[in-house]
């Protein structure tokens, strides 16, 4: 069931409750279910997290934002050292495309939310965008900062 992903080997703890399949979530402190979508998210985070010196303590994870009267959820966000948004993240399944209605989707809730880095990944592409937000332009990066360097 669990996807050969583009990113390190992480350790996960495991559980099954009521014949479904839970991973701990190291940054909410809880088992969640363990869809493929979770499963790149799980992942992503650690990367972040161990490889790019992402702060656990800055993440925030799946919480809700009003985009236009309808109610969504963001994959995570991380806070700069001032806690102002500083990169907004969208995780896919393995199986689904990162394309253009994937960057439209984060794109929008940065509307909403205004982070000057879009970080999207389906567990086996990954991309970082710099955002300008004054200007309204993007530039594709061609790896993902370490949380230092911005």
């Amino acid at each position: 069931m669990l996807s050969e992903l583009n990113l390190p080997k992480y350790d996960f703890r495991f559980r099954e409750e009521k014949g479904k399949k839970q991973i701990f979530d190291n940054f909410r402190k809880k088992f969640i279910a363990l869809t493929p979508e979770e499963w790149v998210r799980q992942n992503f985070l650690y990367y972040l997290n161990k490889e790019k010196n992402f702060p656990a303590g800055r993440i925030a994870i799946e919480k809700e934002i009003d985009i236009n009267g309808l109610k969504r959820r963001y994959d995570a966000l991380i806070f700069d050292q001032n806690f102002e948004a500083q990169f907004i993240v969208e995780c896919k399944a393995p199986h689904i495309k990162i394309d253009e209605s994937v960057l439209e989707q984060i794109i929008a809730y940065n509307y909403k939310i205004k982070a000057p880095f879009l970080l999207l990944s389906n567990g086996l592409s990954h991309f970082c965008i710099q955002v300008d937000l004054k200007n309204k332009r993007y530039q594709f990066l061609k790896e993902i900062p370490n949380y230092t360097e911005q």
